[in-house]
């Protein structure tokens, strides 16, 4: 009798710590169940590097059952890709989402969140060897991308310069960072022509790292972790030159010309849908600012992380 009592309780003991290890798992919409499914992003080449840490971060501290796969169409290409019938849940962006693009969004029904996720330095990089301009001014970096600059070759910036064509590099039409440039560095005038404009940012390092008279401009944190091939050049703008760094690019530092937020926007019908996909909004909205600093981008200030976690907290059970 009293072995079969010992058995009984044992028993329940082992039942109840079942509960509770069933109860206890990572932390999620649902109050604690593990999630499983996939979380589809794509967009932003800038914004990659920071989204792919996410990604990993998640997938091996969070939630392992949940397949999170990050791709790197560039900002436009990447919202035609999430604004469809059943497109990506997520969307990076290196720049805001346009007009036309919550036009469409609304003819499909789809509501979308705006993350705001870290902040970038437009970077203008050139080749090791080039020991003639690694200090520029604003206008001159200007100048030398302006059709109408007439900076064609590097004695053109500055008599001392050598007499070698300037050979200008970036990303082309289909990111953000194009955008960006043409729209609030050379005020909508035509770049010059001859530009190599690539869609894959690897590509570029590698095609500044091989021509001596290449200069190129891109995210800081493709840079970052490009030291080793690049040198970035210091930008003067009217009070001695700035070096790019997660200290300069801040809202209030001092290469804030230069500076611009970075996105990601979810589609709240899918988050709606889908617990790993709020989830994941939730989780990258609350590790931002660690991301950030672990891959070229300034952080945000906390105050404005917390409001974005709360309007994605109040998205549950809606």
């Amino acid at each position: 009798m009293k072995r079969l009592k010992k058995f009984s309780l044992m028993t329940l003991m082992a039942s109840v710590m079942m509960i509770m290890a069933a109860c206890g798992g990572n932390d999620s919409p649902e109050g604690g169940a593990e999630l499983e499914g996939s979380v589809v992003i794509d967009g932003s080449g800038t914004v990659y590097p920071f989204m792919a840490k996410m990604a990993e971060n998640y997938m091996t501290n969070a939630q392992e059952n949940v397949s999170v796969e990050v791709s790197r169409a560039g900002t436009s290409a990447g919202f035609q890709k999430f604004l469809v019938e059943d497109g990506t849940d997520f969307n990076n962006a290196s720049r805001s989402i346009k007009e036309e693009e919550l036009a469409k969004a609304e003819e499909l029904g789809t509501e979308v969140q705006e993350l705001k996720v870290a902040l970038d330095g437009l970077t203008f990089v050139i080749n090791k060897e080039n020991d003639w301009a690694t200090e520029l001014t604003q206008q001159e970096i200007i100048e030398i991308f302006l059709a109408s600059g007439g900076k064609q070759k590097w004695s053109d910036v500055r008599p001392d310069f050598p007499e070698e064509e300037i050979k200008t590099y970036g990303p082309n039409e289909n990111h953000g960072t194009y955008e960006f440039m043409f729209e609030n560095i050379l005020g909508e005038q035509d770049m010059v022509e001859g530009a190599n404009l690539q869609q894959d940012y690897s590509v570029l390092v590698d095609l500044v790292s091989k021509d001596k008279n290449a200069i190129a401009f891109f995210g800081y944190g493709y840079y970052a972790s490009n030291t080793d091939k690049l040198t970035a050049v210091n930008v003067d703008f009217g009070n001695g030159p700035v070096e790019p760094s997660v200290e300069t690019i801040a809202e209030d530092g001092e290469y804030a010309e230069f500076t611009r937020p970075v996105f990601s926007y979810l589609n709240v019908n899918h988050a709606k849908e889908k617990p790993q996909v709020l989830d994941y909004a939730i989780y990258t909205m609350e590790n931002a600012n660690e991301v950030a600093q672990e891959t070229g981008f300034a952080p945000l200030p906390e105050e404005e992380i917390q409001a974005t976690v709360d309007t994605l907290n109040g998205l549950k059970g809606e």
